[in-house]
C-alpha cells in the first residue's frame, strides 16, 4: 500500500468514527486555508533552501549546511506526533530511508512541538533521521509555511487532548502548512511539495525519483 492510500485509509476510518460534525469542521477549514494560504510565499521548486539550525531528538544540533556538505537533504515539515497523518508519513518515510542513503541523501523531519515530544515520536514510530524540534516555528516561517488556526480548531484539538500549547510550548497555536523539500547540495530546492491539506503527503516514490534525478545529471 502506498503512501497516499494508507492515508486515505486512515481518513476513511476517521470519518467513520469521529463526533459528529468533526470532518465537516476539518473540511470547511482545510478549503478557507486553501483560499487564504500565501502558497506563492512558501519556498519553491528552484528557491535557496533557508539554512537552519535546530536541536535533534537527542539534543544535538544539526545544521542544514553541514548536511549538504555531505549531498542532498529531504527536509520535511510535519504537524507533530500528536498527527496520525504525520506518523503515517515519518514512518513510510523510514521505511524508504535506506533507500535515500544509497542515493547519498540525508533525511530531517521538523515539527515546532518540544524536543521531548520530537524525542517520542522518534521513539514511537522507531525513526532513525534527524527528528528536530522548531519551537516558535522560526524555521518553518522562513520557509513561508506558518498559519494560525482558527478558534473552531483550538476547541476541537482542546476536546482531543492535543492543545498545541503544553505540546509547542508557546500560545500562538501556529502550525507548518506539512511540506517536503529535496535539497540539492548546493541549496536548491529540486523538488517542492507543500499542501494546506494535511492528510496529502509526498510520496516515497518521487522523493527517490528526485535524487536520481539528481544523480544522473
Amino acid at each position: 500500500m502506498g503512501l497516499q492510500q494508507e492515508l486515505d485509509a486512515f481518513k476513511a476510518e476517521f470519518t467513520r468514527t469521529a463526533p459528529a460534525g468533526r470532518p465537516a469542521l476539518y473540511e470547511t477549514k482545510i478549503a478557507e486555508l486553501r483560499a487564504s494560504f500565501a502558497q506563492r510565499q512558501a519556498i519553491g521548486l528552484d528557491d535557496q533552501a533557508p539554512n537552519f539550525t535546530l536541536a535533534n531528538h537527542r539534543g544535538e544540533p544539526v545544521a542544514l549546511k553541514d548536511l549538504l556538505g555531505y549531498g542532498p537533504v529531504v527536509v520535511t515539515f510535519y504537524r507533530g506526533g500528536w498527527c496520525p497523518y504525520c506518523n503515517i508519513q515519518l514512518r513510510a518515510y523510514q521505511a524508504a530511508l535506506p533507500e535515500m542513503a544509497e542515493l547519498g541523501a540525508a533525511l530531517v523531519a521538523i515539527s515546532p512541538q518540544l524536543p521531548d515530544g520530537s524525542l517520542s515520536t522518534a521513539e514511537a514510530n522507531e525513526l532513525t533521521f534527524n527528528v528536530l524540534s522548531d519551537v516558535g516555528n522560526e524555521v518553518a516561517r522562513s520557509y513561508g509555511l506558518v498559519w494560525a488556526l482558527p478558534e473552531e480548531l483550538q476547541v476541537a484539538l482542546r476536546s482531543s487532548n492535543k492543545a498545541l500549547p503544553p505540546i509547542n510550548g508557546d500560545e500562538s497555536w501556529e502550525l507548518p502548512v506539512p511540506a517536503t523539500y529535496v535539497v540539492a547540495p548546493d541549496g536548491r530546492v529540486t523538488l517542492a511539495a507543500v499542501d494546506v491539506d494535511y492528510r496529502k503527503r509526498l510520496e516515497p516514490d518521487e522523493i527517490l525519483a528526485a535524487l536520481r534525478s539528481m544523480r544522473s545529471a
